[in-house]
């Protein structure tokens, strides 16, 4: 019989090519997602490419009510991936107790009902934010965690704590925290993709909307950061390599192999790519002019960060495959679908 997942967040966009990976590699996923930030057709593009429509509950895991009889009504569930959580970090700043609500509440359910319903482990959705601005660079998972930058990095951070303290108490399951630079691109099919709600919060998205004139000009938020061309450098990770990584951490909990009850992952491509050399990759990938303007710093954003990926390289025989110019193409390819 198939291993059955919880996938929480699982129409949004990692969230639905981790569903993708998971199914290819003969999980069967539930879904609880409150398509707060996703489109329910995302459902169509997962069956679409794996020929399996995933099961699904429009459900809010601020429920706690609702996330127990999804256990109950689907039971079984061996593992979770926990993707559920609000991820803008300018919006952090401007809504923080939406932030901490929602990140904070959504894994203490969660948690709550691990013990009761026999789950084994917990991959959770961490982020690089929780490093701050590091003190050196490539940053490696026992770098310091730092004060964050912004609520959302905040959340990120004491989720972190609360799963060591849950464990540290007894609750009978392991983690795995894989610690995300910036997820980019879209699945190879065009069937899935970032999808934002609205006005983008994230570069790729504004960029590709730009570039098919929805938007008239792509904001860069500062020029005058130290670095060598004065825009903020990051760690950009094609989405399906992301997802990936998630099998391998899921399969390595439901085997028992960590060391030890939480593992910390580093999930980047161990370069770092400034806002304007993304541009100019963009540009020359796909033949398509972006306009842009420069305005001012935003607040939240820390200035350079990537990521020391050895320890994922080397534990999880995970490495990010695809090339910045080939993920940029398929953001494209992603965006020409919609229109």
């Amino acid at each position: 019989m198939e291993k059955r997942i919880l996938v929480t967040g699982g129409t949004g966009y990692i969230g639905s090519h981790t569903v993708v990976e998971l199914q290819q590699a003969g999980y069967e996923v539930v879904i609880a997602d409150n398509l707060s930030n996703s489109n329910i057709g995302v459902l169509d593009g997962i069956a679409n490419i794996t020929g399996i429509r995933p099961l699904f509950e429009e459900l809010d895991c601020n429920d706690r009510a609702g996330l127990e009889n999804l256990f109950a009504s689907h039971p079984g569930v061996e593992g979770i991936i926990h993707f559920a959580a609000s991820k803008a970090v300018g919006e952090s700043v401007q809504q923080p107790l939406k932030y901490y609500r929602n990140n904070l509440m959504t894994l203490i359910n969660l948690l709550e009902l691990i013990p009761e319903y026999g789950i084994k482990g917990l991959v959770f959705s961490s982020s690089c934010t929780v490093y701050g601005q590091p003190d050196s660079l490539p940053v490696a998972e026992d770098a310091p965690v730092k004060p964050a930058f912004s609520p959302y990095g905040n959340t990120k951070q004491i989720c972190e704590e609360i799963i060591r303290d849950a464990i540290h108490a007894g609750t009978p399951f392991k983690s795995i925290l894989l610690r995300y630079f910036n997820p980019i691109g879209a699945h190879p099919s065009a069937e899935i993709g970032e999808l934002p709600l609205g006005t983008p919060q994230n570069l790729v998205p504004f960029l590709t909307q730009t570039a098919a004139e929805i938007r008239s000009e792509l904001h860069v938020f500062g020029n005058d950061y130290q670095t060598p061309d004065g825009s903020c450098i990051r760690d950009y990770i094609n989405v399906v390599d992301l997802a990936r990584a998630h099998v391998i951490a899921m399969n390595r909990l439901l085997e028992g192999l960590p060391d030890s009850p939480v593992e910390v992952f580093n999930l980047g491509t161990g370069r770092g790519i400034s806002v304007f050399e993304l541009i100019r990759a963009f540009e020359k990938s796909t033949g398509v002019r972006v306009p842009f303007k420069i305005v001012g710093r935003r607040e939240g954003d820390i200035e350079k960060v990537w990521a020391d990926p050895t320890r994922a390289n080397r534990i999880l025989g995970w490495t990010a495959r695809e090339s910045l110019e080939d993920t940029l193409l398929s953001a494209w390819k992603w965006q020409q679908k919609l229109g």
